[in-house]
């Protein structure tokens, strides 16, 4: 994977709506990416991103692998991983920079995609080598399950789009997934060990790995096991296979679908239960199963992996 310079493209971010004064022997010249604009304080997380990322290349230059020589960068505000508890360098460093640097790199492809070429159902293929996919919802246009909130920001070697979630991508199965979070490569504290235990002690993860299915999953967290009566890990690994299969497909849904794409309010599980949405609000929603009485309210939207979407939730949907 060749580097790509997203320390650069920041600079150019921090400016987006608060284009510089020039001189006017400057004032019809069209700046680079890194030139566009100056300190504006609503991308100064996605920099302080990027820096930790160690994300280096020549975004400030033409790009020397698209015959046009530019960029497309889909660029999350600091309300977009303030979603995600990001809000400055140390709530930053609960990534792993692996991850950080990948996350970075799903964010940008490579030549100019304007927003009069977007469509609804359309791609684009990321510097991470992962397609995103664009999906329209009444007037508002999407990345995946990200909200494009301003398009067609001009630079010289390309163009800038803002986005109001950041997105995420693993490149694996849900099952590798899954295991990622388990064992601190995404964030640094694990949050979904005791789904993993469930996944394996169900006999249900030749299913969820089979790159032949394609499943949209509502995961769990720890706490969320906890609070539904699983102390332990050995709870999870003592209890009936049959009770960890019935759950864990209650919180499957045949099809791998974006919290953007989801227009009906109730989906029928993979196990022939009935899920309940509610109404799809900035961005979300919450999930309601029959056998909970507070709906489950999303931790993590929009985790694309290669067979599916993954939602981190709050709460286990019990049956």
């Amino acid at each position: 994977m060749k580097n790509i310079n997203i320390k650069s493209a920041l600079l150019a971010l921090t400016l987006i709506g608060t284009i510089v004064s020039c001189d006017s022997d400057y004032k019809d010249e069209t700046p680079s990416i890194a030139g566009i604009a100056v300190a504006n304080p609503n991308f100064s997380t996605l920099e302080g991103a990027a820096v930790q990322g160690g994300v280096v290349g020549v975004l400030s230059n033409s790009n020397p692998n698209d015959p046009s020589g530019h960029y497309t960068v889909f660029a999350p505000t600091n309300d977009a991983f303030a979603r995600l508890g990001l809000v400055d360098a140390g709530t930053l460093g609960g990534l792993q920079n692996d991850f950080l640097t990948n996350t970075l790199l799903y964010h940008v492809s490579n030549g100019d995609l304007l927003a009069s070429k977007i469509m609804n159902g359309g791609t684009s293929t990321s510097a991470l080598g992962v397609d995103r996919r664009f999906i329209s919802r009444g007037n508002d246009l999407y990345i995946n399950g990200s909200k494009i909130i301003l398009t067609d920001v001009n630079a010289s070697n390309g163009t800038v789009h803002a986005i109001d979630k950041v997105m995420i991508a693993t490149g694996v199965n849900i099952v590798e997934s899954a295991i990622l979070l388990k064992d601190a490569k995404v964030f640094k504290a694990p949050e979904l060990t005791f789904l993993v235990q469930a996944v394996i002690s169900s006999g249900l993860a030749s299913v969820l790995a089979d790159p032949d299915n394609n499943f949209t999953i509502y995961a769990p967290t720890d706490a969320a096991f906890k609070a539904a009566g699983f102390a332990t890990l050995d709870d999870v690994k003592n209890a009936p296979q049959a009770t960890l299969q019935a759950v864990l497909l209650n919180h499957a849904i045949v099809g791998g679908k974006f919290t953007s794409e989801q227009t009906n309010t109730t989906a029928v599980t993979a196990g022939g239960g009935t899920l309940t949405y509610s109404a799809f609000l900035n961005g979300t929603f919450t999930v309601k199963s029959n056998g909970i009485a507070t709906p489950a309210k999303m931790v993590i939207p929009d985790i694309q992996c290669s067979n599916g979407i993954v939602h981190v939730i709050d709460t286990v949907l019990l049956p």
